[in-house]
């Protein structure tokens, strides 16, 4: 073991062994650009008792050297590498097994990301003041805009049905991405596999998966650094919109269990006639074949059949809620 792992490991010997241990965990694929800044921002925390296990999904570029060079010098972090490799998303699920037997919390911080140095420290303070509380979230920054709703200032605690209530009502969301929450480890333990793999929204779905039996928490601060980058799994979500199907996955299947029955069969009907004004939006710009596939597949695995009479109705409105609109822009104003 090298002078500078031996020195680290005083360090922790020295710590408060009262602290309950956070799991970290970063999956990697193909990270060399950004992985070392994603592992700084760890090695930076206020909150010091931590471990760390980076999942190299069969990189091949530097990914796996960069990650064993930060492994040398603190014991608190590890690797694992697979041997072959596997989609994204399960891999987030192979990573999340990992999480320590010890540990109280787990933080996922996808390697692309970062933590300014309060996260942990915060987040684990909202937990021990709030012990149903099962997720954490926060505010982060994402290329430059500060993103995702909180909680009504100064509330930093609500109970877990009441917020996913409001979130298929229409309410803001606060749940983040996979990297601005925490969650408490026995709830991950539990839930195996955590993320729902044929899911585009599969964090959000593990939210009300888990609010179901526990409470949401927020820290009304900015904890991290969400990247934006044109070929990320957030670009490719973002080209087919695949947050439209994603919410009415939603309602359909946890809008029967938060929700009243009027109150669901309104969010229903609600969520899909914005859909179809989305697809008529899409039917406007010419949008290809692959695009409409994609739809029509979301559509029928959630038991509803393309309707193109409804598409039909829908153009129609939005040709003519154009033409109002360009119509009241060209009216001379007569006013003193």
């Amino acid at each position: 073991m090298r002078p500078e792992a031996r020195d680290v490991q005083l360090r922790m010997a020295r710590q408060d062994a009262s602290l309950p241990l956070v799991s970290i965990i970063t999956p990697a694929y193909n990270e060399e650009q950004y992985l070392a800044e994603c592992i700084e921002s760890v090695l930076a925390q206020r909150y010091t008792n931590w471990d760390y296990t980076i999942v190299n999904n069969c990189s091949s570029d530097a990914t796996l050297a960069i990650a064993q060079k930060y492994a040398d010098r603190d014991p608190r972090i590890r690797i694992i590498s697979n041997s072959t490799l596997i989609p994204a998303v399960a891999n987030f699920n192979f990573a999340l097994r990992q999480v320590s037997p010890r540990s109280k919390y787990c933080k996922m911080v996808l390697a692309d990301d970062w933590i300014f140095p309060e996260c942990l420290e915060r987040m684990v303070a909202t937990m021990e003041e709030h012990p149903s509380v099962g997720i954490v979230g926060a505010y982060a920054i994402a290329n430059p805009w500060v993103v995702f709703a909180g909680l009504p200032y100064p509330s930093h605690f609500v109970p877990g049905r009441e917020v996913c209530r409001q979130r298929l009502l229409g309410g803001p969301y606060v749940f983040g991405a996979t990297s601005s929450v925490m969650f408490r480890s026995d709830l991950v333990r539990s839930h195996d596999p955590f993320y729902c793999e044929v899911s585009t929204q599969s964090d959000s779905e593990a939210c009300f998966e888990l609010l179901k039996n526990s409470d949401f928490g927020f820290v009304h601060q900015v904890l991290l650094y969400l990247r934006k980058r044109p070929k990320s799994m957030f670009a490719a979500a973002q080209e087919l919109n695949t947050a439209a199907p994603g919410v009415l996955r939603e309602v359909v299947t946890y809008g029967p269990y938060y929700l009243t029955p009027d109150e669901y069969t309104e969010c229903l009907a609600s969520t899909l006639s914005k859909y179809y004004d989305f697809l008529a939006g899409s039917f406007l710009q010419r949008r290809r074949g692959e695009f409409w596939d994609y739809h029509r597949k979301r559509l029928k695995e959630e038991g509803i059949e393309f309707s193109r009479a409804r598409l039909t109705l829908a153009v129609i409105k939005r040709v003519l809620r154009s033409f109002r609109l360009r119509s009241r822009q060209a009216e001379p104003f007569w006013g003193l």
